[in-house]
């Protein structure tokens, strides 16, 4: 069931960049970090509210996981690949409107 996207937290965000490759929960929460440069910290909580309202929209799926491993590997699906691009045009135009008004090209 795919629903429209409307604006994405930043959270949200960085976690559907995350997953364009396979990642488990700690996996997730060490990129959020890296690609935010420390500013998006996840709690366990946050991230796994979050990754089961993705997994309700279809924008990630769960891959089988290894019998005896407790760890859950997610990914991206085509759905959630809209979702960001979708998410990346918002951005875009907020930007481009950024910069006809206070003009020049701020980055």
């Amino acid at each position: 069931m795919e629903q429209a996207a409307g604006a994405l937290t930043e959270a949200v965000f960085y976690i559907l960049l995350s997953l364009t490759e396979p990642l488990h929960g700690y996996g997730i929460m060490q990129n959020v970090q890296e690609l935010s440069r420390g500013r998006v910290n996840l709690a366990a909580g946050t991230l796994y509210g979050a990754i089961n309202t993705m997994l309700e929209r279809g924008w990630i799926r769960a891959l089988p996981g290894e019998k005896n491993s407790r760890k859950k590997e997610y990914v991206l699906t085509q759905t959630g690949r809209r979702a960001l691009d979708g998410e990346i045009l918002r951005l875009r135009e907020l930007l481009e409107n950024a910069n006809k008004i206070l003009g020049g090209a701020r980055q």
